[in-house]
C-alpha cells in the first residue's frame, strides 16, 4: 500500500488491555497541560514521537481536523489502499487485527481488534479460525456477527469489477477464490464456501496454500464487518454503517467527511480506543501549503502524512526552535519508478537496465527535500524490512548515475533513442520535482521523457493503475511510492511483484511484472514456516527483481512531520509509514 512496515510478532493485547491512560501505552512520554492551550508539543524535542507518546492527555470534547490536498481511494474499509486510510478507517470499521499505539517499530506490534484474540493455525497454515468478542454492535445498536466479517471480505475481494481499490490478497489465496464471482453476481447465500461462519462469533478462513502471516492479512480493514442488506456497492461510502467508535455525520463526496461518536460503541469490547474527541472532521482538496499553515497553527493534522512542503520544511530545520517539534522518521517505504515491461522498448532488459544506469539519484533525493526526506536506495525492500540485504547491481560514483553504461545498455538493447512518457501525482510536488528530476537524467542519454500529471485519488483507477491506459498513452516509467501492507518481506513485495496482482484497474504492480521464477518464490515464502528461511527467500526475489531491472529505487523514504499544537497522543508508527497514529488523537482546545 502507499505506506505500512517492519517487524514485531507478539501480541500485546493483555498489556492493552490494562491500559488506563493514553500515557501508558509507552513509557516516558510526554504530559499534557489540559488547561491551557500552550505549544505542549514543542518542549518534547525533536522526533519525540517516533520514542514515545507526546502531549499524552485523557482529555475528553473539541474538535480534531484533518485535512488532505487531494482525495483518498475510498473512506469504503473495502475500497482502499492508501496508509492513511487504513490508519483513519480503524475509527470507524475494526478489522480483525489491527496494530497496537506505539513509537517507532513498536507500532508493528499486532494485536486482536473485532478477534478476541490471534488467529488459530491448522492443517500446516491452511487453515485460519477467529473468535470475535461478546457484545460488538454496529452504530444501529444491532449486533456484529461473522457473517458481516465474512461478506466483507467476499465484497471487497471478489468483485473487483464493482470494488477495484484495495488489494486481492483473499481472492488470490483462498481455496476456491478463483472460480468465486463475489455477492454481487453470486446472489446464493452460501457466499465464498471456504469462508466458514459455523456460528455468529466464529469464522474460518481455509487457504487453498499455507500463508504464515495470515493474522497481518486480516488486519486489513478488508475484514471490518459489512452489513449485506445496507450494502450498496460502490455507493456503500455514502452511508458506511460503523463498528468502531466514531461514525459518519456527514459526507460531501470530494469535500469533506465529518464523523461524531458512535453511542453504540462500548469500550469494554474494545481495549485500543478511546473516544475522546466530541467531533473529527476530515476536510479535502486543500492547498499543501495550507494544510503546512494550518498544522504549524495547531489547527489541523495532516491526513496524508507524507510531511511538510520544502517552503515549510527549510523554514522549520533552521530554526532550533521549530525542528524541536518535528519527527523525521523512516516509515518502511521506498520512493522508485516503476518501468513498464509492457510498453516498448521496455519489454527488453538492456533498455531498463539504461534507464537505470542514467538516473542521477542525488538529484532525486535533492528534489525530494534532501537526506531528512530519504537516504539513496539500491534495492526492492527498505533497511527496515525483513529480508533487506545491502547491494547496489547498478552503482555509479556518487550514486550519480552513469552515463556510459547507459549508452552501453541502449546500443545493447538496439536503440541511441527512446521516447517515453513518466507519470507523476499531480497533487505531490515532491514527486513532480522528482520526476523531472529524472528527465533530465535520462535526456543526457537519450532517453526523452514527458511528464504527464495525474491526481492521486485517481492514480491508481483511472491512469497508471490502468494497464491499457499506460499501454495507450506510452507511459513506460511510473512514479511510485510503496509502503509494506504488513510489516514482512511478502507484505512489501506481493502487491508491486507478483503477476498474480496485476488488475484491469486499481493495479499497483505497475511494471506489470510477472516472473515465474519471482511469483514461485513469493508462494515458497508465505508457506515457510520457519522466519530465517523465509526472511533469505525475500532477499533472493529483491535480487532477482533487481536483475531484471524492472524498477528503479531512488529513495528509502523518511517523512518529516510537524507536531500539530494542541493535538494530544501524537506517536509516530511504523505501522502507518511513519504517520501519527489516528486512533487516539485528541485536542487540548475546548
Amino acid at each position: 500500500m502507499e505506506g505500512n512496515p517492519p517487524i514485531m510478532r507478539r501480541s500485546a493485547l493483555a498489556a492493552v488491555a490494562a491500559i488506563g491512560s493514553a500515557c501508558l501505552l509507552v513509557a516516558g512520554c510526554s504530559k499534557a497541560d489540559d488547561n491551557k492551550n500552550d505549544d505542549n508539543t514543542k518542549s518534547a524535542g525533536a522526533n519525540a514521537a517516533t520514542k514515545d507518546v507526546v502531549n499524552a492527555s485523557t482529555k475528553k470534547g473539541g474538535t480534531v481536523t484533518y485535512e488532505l490536498s487531494d482525495v483518498p481511494d475510498s473512506f469504503d474499509p473495502g475500497n482502499t489502499y492508501y496508509a492513511y486510510m487504513y490508519n483513519l478507517s480503524r475509527l470507524y470499521a475494526r478489522p480483525l487485527m489491527t496494530f497496537q499505539p506505539g513509537a517507532g517499530e513498536k507500532g508493528n506490534t499486532l494485536v486482536p481488534d473485532l478477534a478476541a484474540s490471534k488467529g488459530v493455525p491448522s492443517d500446516g497454515g491452511k487453515t485460519w479460525t477467529y473468535k470475535l468478542r461478546s457484545g460488538l454492535k454496529y452504530q444501529d445498536g444491532s449486533p456484529i456477527t461473522s457473517k458481516d466479517v465474512k461478506y466483507a471480505v467476499e465484497r471487497s475481494n471478489f468483485a473487483r469489477d464493482v470494488l477495484s481499490l484495495g488489494p486481492n490478497y483473499f481472492q488470490q489465496f483462498m481455496a476456491g477464490g478463483d472460480k468465486y464471482k463475489g455477492p454481487y453476481k453470486d446472489k446464493s447465500a452460501k457466499g465464498l464456501s471456504s469462508i466458514a461462519t459455523p456460528d455468529d462469533t466464529t469464522i474460518v478462513f481455509h487457504l487453498k496454500t499455507a500463508f504464515q502471516e495470515f493474522d497481518y492479512l486480516v488486519a486489513a480493514p478488508q475484514t471490518a464487518p459489512v452489513p449485506q442488506a445496507k450494502d450498496k456497492g460502490v455507493d456503500y461510502v455514502k452511508n458506511i454503517v460503523s463498528s468502531g467508535s466514531y461514525k459518519f455525520q456527514s459526507y460531501s463526496e470530494g469535500k469533506q467527511a465529518v464523523l461524531v461518536r458512535n453511542e453504540n460503541w462500548d469500550a469494554k469490547t474494545d481495549p485500543l480506543r478511546k473516544q475522546y474527541p466530541d467531533k473529527i472532521v476530515v476536510n479535502l482538496k486543500v492547498n499543501a501549503e495550507t494544510i503546512d499553515k494550518d498544522v504549524l497553527a495547531g489547527d489541523a493534522i495532516d491526513l496524508g502524512g507524507t510531511g511538510v512542503q520544502a517552503a515549510t520544511q527549510a523554514q522549520l530545520l533552521a530554526s532550533a526552535d521549530k525542528k524541536a517539534g518535528t519527527d523525521n522518521t523512516y516509515g518502511g517505504r521506498l520512493v522508485y519508478m516503476a518501468i513498464n515491461t509492457k510498453v516498448k522498448p521496455f519489454d527488453k532488459v538492456e533498455c531498463r537496465k539504461a534507464v537505470q544506469y542514467a538516473i542521477d539519484k542525488v538529484s532525486v533525493q535533492t528534489a525530494e527535500g534532501g537526506p531528512i526526506r530519504g537516504d539513496v536506495a539500491s534495492t526492492v525492500l527498505p533497511p527496515d524490512i525483513p529480508g533487506y540485504a545491502k547491494s547496489d547491481v547498478y552503482a555509479s560514483a556518487g550514486n550519480k548515475g552513469d552515463a556510459a553504461k547507459a549508452k552501453d545498455q541502449l546500443k545493447a538493447c538496439g536503440k541511441s533513442t527512446i521516447s517515453t512518457n513518466i507519470s507523476a501525482r499531480s497533487d505531490r510536488p515532491q514527486e513532480i520535482d522528482a520526476a523531472t528530476a529524472i528527465i533530465n537524467s535520462l535526456k543526457k542519454v537519450g532517453i526523452n521523457a514527458s511528464l504527464k500529471q495525474y491526481p492521486s485519488g485517481k492514480y491508481f483507477t483511472d491512469y497508471a493503475g490502468v494497464p491499457k491506459f499506460t499501454e495507450k498513452n506510452n507511459i513506460g516509467l511510473i512514479m511510485m511510492q510503496w509502503g509494506a501492507d504488513w510489516p514482512s518481506g511478502y507484505g512489501f513485495l506481493q502487491q508491486i511483484l507478483n503477476g498474480s496482482a496485476i488488475g484491469e484497474s486499481g493495479n499497483t504492480n505497475l511494471s506489470q511484472y510477472d516472473n515465474k521464477d519471482v511469483n514461485a518464490l513469493l508462494e515458497k515464502a508465505i508457506g515457510t514456516e520457519d522466519m530465517t528461511a523465509r526472511n533469505s527467500l525475500y532477499t533472493e526475489i529483491d535480487k532477482k527483481t533487481m536483475d531484471d531491472a524492472v524498477l528503479v529505487p531512488l529513495t528509502y523514504f523518511k517523512v518529516l512531520l510537524a507536531r500539530p499544537q494542541n493535538a494530544t497522543n501524537l506517536v509516530s508508527t511504523a505501522a502507518f509509514s511513519g504517520q501519527y497514529d489516528y486512533l487516539n488523537i485528541g485536542t487540548t482546545k475546548k
